[in-house]
């Protein structure tokens, strides 16, 4: 069924140029800003989506009228003081809703309804599941559901609109412009503003502020610190890196292979908290080395590669034209389609009959494996310091927004179990408790990556249809293929208030949790914490 839409789309897409509005709204450039014409307070349907709805429609025979969505929610009138530049009438007829789902059935539906609609699944985790869509697409949406959830939903960021928490997520030109020599400074100590920390970390940052911030840390501090990168984009674009570590001066250097940790963030390009905190964990352990005699042991007996950007692309994308862009930005099959979801392109127990044929979805995991560039630019980049620059992946931690968890492998399927499911139960429960007794004692919840992306029913724990595919993850092909023995993904902040528009209050408190968690992770590595510490 699903094939015969996107099919009928793609014809209807391709034979009529003058659909073009179905793609982003013309942007200019104005250095760091981007000016966009104001438009009413409320925007139209688009024409796209008109017509996918009219197809909709007359597949599922739905009626022409359908009752009003009944949440209360108004259109967004854009403030007056919203930061010039930023693409907000994009999402004014957007919003973000939660569905209770306790019931197989409730799973399913909501999951055929969403494919078919080509939604955008935020996130899901136990028996809830977080859709963004547009208002006069929610009737289409509910008449696709059973009765018992069309009325189990509620929309989330009610304080708050998606167009606002849209808007705060950018940096206040203010702020950027006073601090502008502040970023660059030689002195990296944090500032007299307690809780701030540096101002690097006061706002999210496009590419163009990281990247010369990152060449930055390599300049300043040559005893342990390198600029490496790890691939090429589609668009050309380096996949930067930082790889900090003291290597030893004697002749084990050559002998033994060096034990790396590799820290990736975002792969999904609107997920702008995962690639400050791995900037946050970076900055830490490079500024603490010399300092802290923890830190510098650590940093003697591992190499961690801090990798903020899988996804350039897609993440400069985010900044200068569609704040909620998720895949990278290939072309596909579908002229006005662009993007391979990087976490479902690789290769092992790649699931891509079930989303090729949807180049639109926000999972679309390519017509083979690896075929997200970027993803298998990653890989062979990985494998090849296995197998020619003696290095040896012992740990990755892949950080992701949103929902507090801690997953291990594997992301699959739940009927496969690993073989080192012991071990990585216990360590995920340490990283947890670290992160629970730390300064902001926030909860994390520890589960297996494959609940972690399924409902379960609190009746006995009974799995529950997928919202989305899961198969070909990087935590299960860097478990699997490259036998990095503690592989984890770390979804953070946080439960579903602001999702993917995480205020940028909590960047240097996300950061601190976080880097507790990595540091107990050194320890255990090295023996000092878990069941097989002296201690123990």
């Amino acid at each position: 069924m699903r094939q015969s839409i996107v099919a009928v789309l793609s014809l209807i897409l391709l034979a009529a140029p003058s659909l073009t509005a179905a793609a982003p709204h013309a942007t200019t450039s104005n250095g760091n800003c981007l000016t966009t014409t104001p438009s009413s307070a409320f925007t139209p349907p688009r024409t796209w989506r008109t017509l996918s709805d009219a197809i909709m429609r007359s597949i599922w025979r739905l009626p022409e009228q359908q009752l009003a969505f009944g949440t209360g929610l108004t259109s967004y009138h854009a403030p007056s003081d919203a930061p010039r530049g930023q693409r907000l009438t994009r999402y004014g007829e957007d919003v973000v809703l939660r569905f209770n789902v306790s019931t197989a059935a409730e799973a399913s539906a909501l999951a055929k309804a969403s494919n078919a609609l080509l939604l955008d699944v935020w996130e899901f985790n136990d028996d809830w599941a977080d859709i963004r869509v547009a208002q006069h697409v929610v009737p289409s949406l509910l008449a696709l559901l059973p009765p018992s959830l069309q009325k189990a939903h509620a929309p989330l960021m009610r304080n708050r609109d998606l167009t606002r928490a849209i808007s705060d997520s950018y940096p206040s030109p203010s702020l950027t412009q006073s601090h502008e020599d502040r970023l660059y400074s030689p002195s990296l100590e944090p500032a007299s503003h307690p809780g701030k920390g540096h101002p690097f970390f006061q706002n999210y940052q496009p590419l163009s502020v990281i990247n010369p911030w990152m060449n930055l840390m390599a300049s300043m501090f040559t005893t342990h610190v390198r600029r490496v990168n790890v691939g090429i984009s589609y668009e050309g674009r380096d996949i930067p890196a930082l790889r900090v570590g003291v290597y030893p001066t004697n002749n084990d250097k050559e002998s033994s292979p060096r034990k790396t940790v590799l820290v990736t963030g975002g792969s999904h390009a609107r997920e702008w908290i995962s690639t400050s905190t791995v900037n946050y964990l970076a900055w830490s352990l490079i500024n603490s080395y010399g300092k802290v005699p923890s830190v510098t042991k650590l940093l003697e007996s591992f190499d961690f590669v801090f990798v903020p950007t899988l996804n350039p692309d897609g993440y400069v994308y985010s900044w200068e034209t569609d704040r909620l862009w998720r895949k990278n930005r290939q072309p596909t099959s579908l002229r006005f389609c662009h993007g391979v979801d990087l976490d479902r392109s690789y290769s092992y127990k790649w699931e891509g009959d079930s989303t090729r044929s949807s180049p639109c979805s926000e999972s679309f995991a390519g017509e083979a494996p690896f075929d997200g560039v970027e993803a298998q630019r990653f890989a062979k980049w990985a494998k090849n310091e296995t197998e020619n620059n003696n290095v040896e992946f012992v740990g990755f931690l892949d950080l992701h927004s949103y929902s507090q968890q801690i997953l291990y492998p594997y992301a699959f399927s739940c009927e496969e179990e690993p073989p080192s499911i012991e071990d990585l139960e216990e360590l995920a429960l340490g990283l947890a408790k670290a992160i629970r007794i730390s300064r902001n004692r926030h909860t994390y919840k520890v589960t297996s990556a494959c609940e972690g992306n399924v409902a379960i029913s609190k009746k006995g724990r009974i799995l529950l249809p997928r919202i989305e595919s899961s198969g070909g993850s990087a935590l299960d092909w860097f478990y699997h293929e490259l036998r990095v023995k503690y592989a984890f993904q770390i979804k953070l902040r946080d439960t579903g208030s602001y999702g993917f528009l995480l205020p940028k209050e909590n960047i240097v408190p996300t950061g601190e949790e976080i880097l507790d968690a990595v540091l107990y992770f050194g320890r255990f590595m090295m023996g000092e914490v878990g069941f097989g510490s002296p201690s123990k």
